[in-house]
């Protein structure tokens, strides 16, 4: 069982995507996501149709990333509990583009609006990603 948020849990997401051919469909993404939970953040690299590396980085390095995406841990327990109890598709309230819209300050964040388009544009290969969480236990930090 991994544990959220973490190294290994982003791990086993990627090793998952990286073996489905749903990703190559989508087409190639070239971009570096963000994730901050609370006092963590990580980095998850996307080059052409595979996810290609995940670490974890220090909150001020957020601002190397095309775009991170901020919620509280509840938040994401919230989300990732839905995929995985929806056989891995999210409530259309709880998709990664319908959060980024209705929150006040937006769930998708960068200080370059440039690269942060890159959020949209490759957006369903993000949400396959937390999608593919579906496959795996969670255990979460902070039970909600």
């Amino acid at each position: 069982m991994a544990k959220f948020p973490s190294v290994e849990w982003f791990e086993a997401i990627k090793d998952l995507v990286n073996g489905d051919d749903r990703l190559r469909k989508l087409g190639t993404c070239d971009a570096i996501m963000g994730v901050k939970v609370e006092d963590k953040a990580f980095e998850i690299t996307f080059e052409a149709f595979d996810c290609a590396g995940v670490r974890e980085i220090s909150e001020a390095d957020l601002g190397n990333t095309d775009f991170y995406l901020e919620a509280s841990a509840e938040a994401w327990q919230e989300m990732l509990e839905n995929i995985s109890q929806s056989g891995g598709k999210p409530d259309r309230q709880l998709t990664l583009n319908t959060i980024d819209f209705l929150a006040p300050e937006g769930f998708a964040k960068s200080d370059d609006q440039s690269r942060k388009d890159s959020f949209y544009r490759y957006g369903q290969t993000f949400q396959m990603f937390f999608n593919a969480s579906a496959e795996i236990k969670t255990e979460f930090a902070v039970p909600a």
